[in-house]
């Protein structure tokens, strides 16, 4: 077995033998609708420090969501996980989307936010969501930062919105995003109390259920989602954007399930395509022993602060070999401190996520020498 070292913060080194990746067998699955929210791969070359223009490698980037199409998943497009209001501007977000589209081999959503030079939230939507539709894409209506500073009340996001439900020639999904992933969305809906912004997101999704494929929560809150899941008008999906706790969530339970748009899907996603046809076949023993060793990677990927939870996905990518070099827009590549990358490849080896482990032995051991 190949052996690697890991720092720990006492200065210390401790040693782990990589296992190597299991031998997954990825590939449709039909009883839940799953999107991969999808990270960007970054031209190494191409300039991308802190505030300048992201500079994608595009073979790259685009061979990674054929693999996620391979292997039965939806590609969630341009959203939090292509580092949307972290380095990926509108501009490079707009051609991605084009790319995406263009060779689309499975089902693709995309996420229209108001992240450009347009002060008024609602002519900001409208732009992006004319984009979207363009592309022949599904939109994700993301939460705005600018519509959070504007907003006085629920009744300015309930009109925004409701504008936009009207605009789009298909149903759309509606995102959720908690203060965990992005602080400056506090008080989305038009109150700082969850069970009251709950109600007004409530309210919105009954006025146009027809015009709903489906809300994404990313509160990190099992029950408060169970509970939002129940309230939802039939026909409307409950897409979990819940990292932690996605097995439970998406098994469900007598009165119903949840379907997935998740970051972690991004680096999981071989193991999660065999879960799900695990799921698919009711072979729920399966589909949660292939999907335990998963969470404690994910929880520690997206440990506080949650919102660098991109820089793991990227750092994973590169080890097992999809990528070639660690280097992401904006310069995150630096938000997460070596103990912590280390830590992500000892759990996504356990989760046998490694294909390659003397390849992913090699690249960390030279990161390893740089940084320690």
């Amino acid at each position: 077995m190949t052996t690697v070292r890991l720092p720990h913060p006492d200065g210390a080194h401790r040693e782990h033998q990589l296992r190597g990746g299991r031998a997954w067998r990825p590939g449709p699955f039909a009883s839940r609708v799953a999107f991969a929210a999808a990270h960007v791969v970054a031209d190494p070359l191409g300039g991308n420090v802190p505030g300048a223009p992201a500079a994608l490698d595009w073979d790259a980037t685009l061979a990674h969501r054929a693999r996620l199409w391979d292997s039965g998943f939806g590609v969630a497009e341009a959203m939090d996980t292509a580092q949307r209001g972290s380095g990926l501007d509108w501009g490079t977000a707009a051609e991605l989307i084009r790319r995406s589209a263009a060779v689309a081999g499975g089902r693709l959503a995309a996420g229209v936010g108001t992240d450009h030079g347009t002060e008024d939230p609602l002519t900001a939507y409208r732009e992006q969501l004319e984009v979207v539709l363009d592309a022949g894409a599904q939109p994700v209506l993301m939460c705005s930062r600018k519509l959070a500073a504007r907003a006085r009340g629920p009744e300015d996001y309930q009109e925004v919105y409701a504008a936009l439900l009207r605009d789009a020639d298909r149903p759309v999904v509606l995102h959720w995003l908690g203060t965990a992933f992005d602080p400056l969305l506090e008080g989305y809906w038009g109150s700082t109390d969850v069970p009251t912004a709950t109600g007004h997101f409530l309210d919105l999704v009954k006025a146009y259920p027809d015009r709903v494929d489906g809300v994404k929560v990313s509160l990190l809150d099992a029950g408060h989602e169970v509970e939002l899941r129940r309230a939802l008008p039939e026909g409307v999906r409950c897409y979990t954007g819940d990292d932690f706790h996605y097995p439970e969530l998406v098994a469900g339970d007598d009165r119903g399930h949840s379907d997935a748009l998740l970051g972690i899907l991004d680096v999981i996603a071989p193991a999660a395509s065999e879960a799900l046809r695990a799921l698919d076949a009711g072979d729920l023993a399966r589909y949660h022993e292939i999907l335990e060793p998963t969470v404690a990677l994910s929880r520690h990927l997206f440990r506080a602060p949650t919102y660098h939870y991109k820089t793991g996905l990227v750092f994973l990518s590169w080890l097992a070999g999809f990528q070639d070099s660690f280097t992401m827009v904006g310069g995150l590549q630096s938000a997460r401190d070596v103990v912590h990358l280390g830590e992500a490849l000892r759990l996504a080896d356990l989760a046998g996520l490694l294909p390659d482990p003397d390849l992913a032995a090699a690249r960390w051991t030279r990161l390893l020498g740089v940084l320690t």
